[in-house]
């Protein structure tokens, strides 16, 4: 029996008001112990924007200082924890954590299924993150301050960094065990719960992306494991798998960690690939274009991914041979993003598009993260990159991948399921507010360290001589921009929707979307698809 929430979250059950305690419990209880799919989605959705909010905050200080040359507001140390903790808290704690509470929300809707496959465990996976971003948080007022030796935390500095380093490797486990029991369970639904007739091929893209991603998932999240376990044997159990003075090699560590660190910008990215997938065609009213060819370019890039780690150390005295090995490897992975892109636009091309939010964010982040593609095409050039090394060319690149890339896919998903999360529609002037502000602040922001690494300004230096000076206050003041942006889009898009303020969503606000999620009501009932519906041979509609 279904249990339908009104914008307060209440249910209301018609007639059988004594089942109401069998379908879900209310006040905290609900959050605490929530076994459905679409709270712990929306658990894990909050969590992440909150992380985004903590590291953005971090962003700010660095860029803050970096106003101007001279040290301003932080000594170098406290300059080198925030750069740390900022991509830790990023990576681990707002881009994963939100990608997963889309494939939460969304994947089950999406194939017909009643839940995700594993329900408890779902819980466990969410709320292991908790104590885990605590540790993290609370690092910066342990004795000697929070780990400073880079995201990447290369050794030796991390051999050498007070107990934070504990902490940050202790909760890094505990996220990484998250990752992999929400990635068993992602699979676990796609394989064995889809409805009758839906064939693997005929799955909405977002599900193929996931279904890849959580495989990526489960193979690198333990080699993370192992490089960060190994420099804990080395900082307390007289190890030396790192530490040179006992005949350790470092860059053994850049080799572990890169072997993790680069499929792991591919799961940050691929579900982004799906997000985009389901938005062009609905609102290009068109099908997908080349959807196999979409498939199996995903596939390829997380394949691929493994073969190509070691374009982050080119400067490490790699020999020449390995070099070429690893540029023509990163040179290779570069086609099937482009199909990827090609495909994206054929779908566009003389479609009847209109430009919706969701539109807006998808075609800004084709383009976007198009110009973070080149860029780190150039980085794939051996010789340049042993130039570009560790410069704010650098920083430029990954944050037009991540930021434009990611989050600007996580924005477009949010506008285009919203409605059928909350069962209200955002404002669209708000949201096109929202879109154009974001576009050009971080343009802003990032565009002008392109010019910055090329003149040779290296990252995570707290001070700088003047002829940096003119572009790094523009873009300081294109950060401060931004960040006030996602806050804007929180207070007067998110909150508003989550209260059911706002016109009542229809069962499909977008015309030309395809796929079960629409074929529920709007806001989707609590219980869906308890009995697996039957499809047409579309598998986009259900037949009554």
């Amino acid at each position: 029996m279904s249990a339908v929430l009104d914008p307060h979250g209440h249910a209301s059950h018609g007639d059988h008001a004594h089942d109401e305690h069998h379908d879900h419990p209310h006040g905290w209880r609900r959050w605490l112990f929530a076994t459905n799919h679409k709270d712990i989605g929306t658990l894990y959705l909050l969590f992440s924007f909150t992380m985004l909010m903590v590291g953005g905050v971090l962003a700010l200080l660095i860029r803050a200082e970096l106003f101007q040359p001279g040290l301003q507001l932080v000594n170098p140390e406290l300059f080198n924890q925030f750069t740390t903790m900022h991509g830790l808290i990023m990576v681990f704690g707002a881009i994963m954590p939100a990608f997963v509470g889309f494939a939460n929300w969304m994947i089950p809707l999406q194939i017909g299924a009643s839940d995700m496959a594993f329900a408890r465990m779902n819980n466990f996976s969410f709320w292991l993150m908790i104590p885990a971003a605590i540790m993290l948080v609370a690092s910066f007022f342990m004795p000697g301050g929070a780990p400073a030796a880079g995201w990447t935390l290369y050794a030796p500095l991390t051999l050498q960094m007070g107990p934070s380093m504990d902490a940050g490797i202790f909760a890094m486990h505990i996220l990484g065990a998250s990752s992999i029991m929400g990635s068993i369970n992602i699979i676990v639904t796609i394989l064995n719960m889809r409805a009758p007739g839906m064939t693997l091929m005929k799955m909405p893209m977002f599900c193929w992306t996931w279904l890849i991603t959580a495989y990526l998932l489960i193979a690198v999240m333990p080699v993370l494991a192992g490089a960060i376990t190994m420099t804990l044997t080395d900082r307390h159990f007289g190890t030396n798998f790192f530490n040179p003075a006992g005949g350790g090699d470092p860059v053994m560590y850049q080799h572990i960690f890169w072997f993790f660190g680069h499929p792991e910008v591919y799961i940050m990215i691929l579900p982004a690939f799906g997000i985009i997938s389901q938005i062009v065609p609905a609102f290009a009213r068109k099908k997908l274009f080349g959807y196999a060819s979409m498939v199996y370019a995903t596939s390829s890039i997380a394949i691929l991914s493994f073969i190509v780690w070691a374009h982050h150390m080119f400067t490490t005295g790699m020999p020449v041979t390995g070099q070429l090995f690893f540029m023509y490897a990163t040179m290779l992975i570069a086609v099937p993003t482009a199909v990827k892109i090609f495909n994206w636009i054929a779908t566009m091309w003389q479609g009847s598009m209109t430009f919706e939010t969701p539109m807006l964010f998808a075609v800004g982040f084709i383009f976007v993260f198009t110009m973070g593609g080149f860029t780190g095409l150039i980085l794939a050039v051996a010789p340049v990159d042993i130039q570009l090394q560790d410069t704010y060319y650098v920083v430029a690149h990954f944050h037009y991948v991540l930021v434009a890339g990611s989050l600007y896919a996580m924005f477009a998903g949010v506008y285009y399921w919203l409605p059928k999360w909350t069962g209200v529609m955002y404002s669209e002037a708000r949201g096109k507010l929202h879109f154009w502000w974001s576009l050009i602040s971080f343009n802003v922001t990032f565009f002008p360290m392109h010019f910055l690494g090329l003149a040779g300004m290296p990252r995570r230096y707290a001070d700088y001589p003047m002829q940096f000076a003119d572009f790094n206050a523009v873009a300081t003041v294109g950060a401060f921009f931004f960040g006030f942006a996602q806050v804007y889009f929180f207070l007067f898009i998110v909150l508003p929707a989550m209260r059911g303020k706002g016109e009542p969503a229809p069962q499909k606000p977008w015309e030309a979307a395809e796929g079960l999620e629409w074929e529920v009501p709007s806001p989707a009932p609590f219980h869906t698809f308890e009995t697996p519906p039957k499809l047409d041979a579309t598998a986009t509609k259900i037949v009554a």
